[in-house]
């Protein structure tokens, strides 16, 4: 009696753990010494302040509901996925920028991000904002191999770079910079970049890599706005938002294909597609399921126009309390509450696949 006794409490209580996990939608994750971020502003931590280009986010009201209300040239007004993948997966709760003069060691070791914003995968898009292409972030992490190697040496480095797990998330500057000029066989010139990235990653060690695929950038409120000063100029409808949201889907699909060829070809590597553009669609078509009052402009401003230089601190905004209710922060980046959703579905659907 007293075994049957023993039975049932455990049951009971192993039957409280899970449900109790399942509820919170915990599951296993994998296990990573390090991240390593590659792109643009929507994964740049604060390169951008240490090079000389006029995108930069390093002031209010950028950062206002940042830890500490601290403006860190994160292009949002708190953290960015790659602080909440890294804090997901216990290894630190912030990323820095690997061009921080003060960069520690301890940081050197659990990863950093080469990404900078306004960069896109075509040189070209990257001229006239004076930025880091994504494929010149190749040499930066180039120089963090090395100072890598000085810290923990060669064979430990190894082990780090081949553990870590590595987000590349890139491609919305190259469509926003060609908004008359794009045409479909722009998408295999983009494609043929990321396949050289990742097979260069692939060569310096890397071997779990998520690649983000475009976001519905059609939706972004300074895309509309482009769109009907376009419309007032030119009689004529383009269809803005669908055609450039077409595009994107477009792409995405070819990226997967690509994806899956390069993680056939390129030995023991797992690289998984991360899937950026139904979040955000279905944040946008139906925004109280997430409790957004606003998704047509963003809190930086008129919210319509206003990023970067322009959102400055004389800039009214939404207010703090309210921009978890804005989807968008300014005209082009989404806000916090946008980014949690996002990397939340990473850990969903792009985690279990490193398991």
């Amino acid at each position: 009696m007293a075994s049957i006794k023993i039975y049932a409490i455990a049951a009971y209580v192993c039957a409280i753990i899970f449900n109790t996990c399942k509820a919170a939608g915990q599951g296993p994750l994998p296990k990573f010494p390090a991240i390593l971020i590659f792109g643009d502003s929507t994964v740049d931590t604060g390169n951008n302040n240490y090079i000389n280009t006029l995108l930069k986010a390093n002031f209010f009201p950028y950062g206002q509901n940042y830890p500490g209300q601290k403006a860190t040239g994160r292009f949002s007004d708190g953290e960015l996925i790659p602080d909440m993948l890294a804090s997901a997966l216990k290894i630190k709760e912030a990323v820095p920028p690997f061009l921080d003069p003060n960069l520690s060691d301890a940081e050197v070791i659990t990863g950093v991000s080469f990404a900078s914003a306004g960069a896109g995968y075509d040189y070209q898009t990257n001229t006239l904002l004076n930025v880091i292409p994504v494929p010149k972030q190749i040499d930066m992490f180039r120089d963090y191999i090395a100072r890598l190697k000085g810290i923990v040496g060669e064979e430990r480095a190894k082990q780090i770079i081949g553990g870590a797990f590595v987000l590349i998330s890139a491609g919305s500057n190259d469509i926003f910079t060609r908004p008359f000029n794009l045409h479909y066989s722009f998408q295999d010139t983009m494609l043929d970049i990321v396949q050289n990235f990742t097979n260069e990653l692939h060569d310096l060690g890397c071997r779990s890599m998520a690649v983000a695929g475009l976001p519905p950038v059609g939706y972004a409120p300074i895309e509309k706005t482009i769109q009907l000063a376009t419309e007032l100029l030119l009689p004529v409808d383009l269809k803005w938002v669908d055609n450039i949201n077409s595009y994107a889907q477009s792409y995405n699909e070819e990226l997967v294909k690509l994806l899956a060829q390069a993680q056939a070809t390129l030995k023991g590597s797992k690289i998984v597609y991360a899937d950026v553009y139904e979040p955000l669609d279905d944040m946008v078509k139906n925004p109280k399921r997430y409790g957004f009052l606003e998704t047509k402009r963003g809190c930086c401003g008129t919210g319509l126009f206003e990023l970067g230089p322009l959102c400055r601190p004389t800039t009214p905004t939404c207010g703090k309390l309210l921009a978890s209710k804005f989807l968008f922060w300014d005209a082009v980046h989404p806000s916090t509450s946008t980014y949690r959703v996002i990397a939340k579905h990473i850990e969903k659907e792009v985690f279990p696949k490193f398991l």
